[in-house]
């Protein structure tokens, strides 16, 4: 279920969120959070299993203040009721300065921290799949057959709180115009980077002439990240 809280007070700062290195580029800006998180679907997740460092990438969705992932039972990284680490990053281009040190990335990203509980509400764990599934493609849990019971049972959902998260953004040209290498005879600027969705392509089984649904088909050339 969506949390009902706004989303106009600033995110909570701890020894885990707080920004100390580059910390113009960091943000207490719930909206800067949720934006990030709305602009992808695959997530990192980072776990100790057995003494020693994993980190999966999964699929993702953000319900409120509430971030969903999942896989399937036997995944030992998502056993839910330990410390985890998830982050989202989008590259939006390269930073190429004058030197080689200042070059840098334009960038978003989040990094939340927390305890993830494993979904067994079977409401809820449904209402959480709903949410994984639109928030990579809307409108597909309406246009597909939904999950039955022997599938609901071959997966794990986990619900992650987003009360503790750190977000940092960069933007901009490179920082050294008003150096000593400002007279450099060498180019310097931002080199962008997008990204969009292509032309849908069906699968060779289907009968032939299959249209892709609209909610798929109007996706193409449409931004992503």
């Amino acid at each position: 279920m969506t949390d009902p809280r706004p989303a106009t007070d600033p995110l909570p700062v701890n020894d885990r969120t707080r920004h100390r290195r580059l910390a113009d580029q960091g943000s207490l800006d719930r909206a800067d959070l949720d934006a990030i998180l709305d602009a992808g679907f695959v997530c990192h997740l980072g776990v100790v299993i057995e003494g020693r460092p994993v980190v999966v990438p999964t699929v993702y969705g953000r319900d409120g203040r509430r971030l969903y992932f999942h896989g399937s039972v036997a995944s030992r990284s998502l056993t839910g009721g330990a410390p985890v680490c998830v982050t989202v990053t989008h590259v939006d281009g390269l930073v190429l300065a004058r030197s080689v040190f200042e070059h840098g990335v334009n960038y978003r990203s989040a990094m939340i921290h927390g305890v993830p509980h494993k979904v067994t509400d079977p409401e809820e764990k449904l209402a959480g799949l709903r949410c994984l599934t639109e928030h990579a493609t809307p409108g597909q849990w309406s246009y597909a057959r939904l999950p039955n019971r022997k599938e609901l049972a071959a997966t794990t959902l986990l619900a992650l709180s987003l009360e503790e998260a750190s977000v940092k953004i960069r933007t901009g040209p490179p920082d050294d115009a008003d150096g000593p290498d400002a007279e450099l005879p060498v180019w310097a600027g931002t080199l962008p980077l997008t990204s969009t969705w292509g032309t849908p392509v069906s699968d060779p089984a289907l009968p032939p002439g299959t249209p892709a649904p609209e909610h798929v088909a109007r996706r193409e050339g449409t931004g992503q990240g």
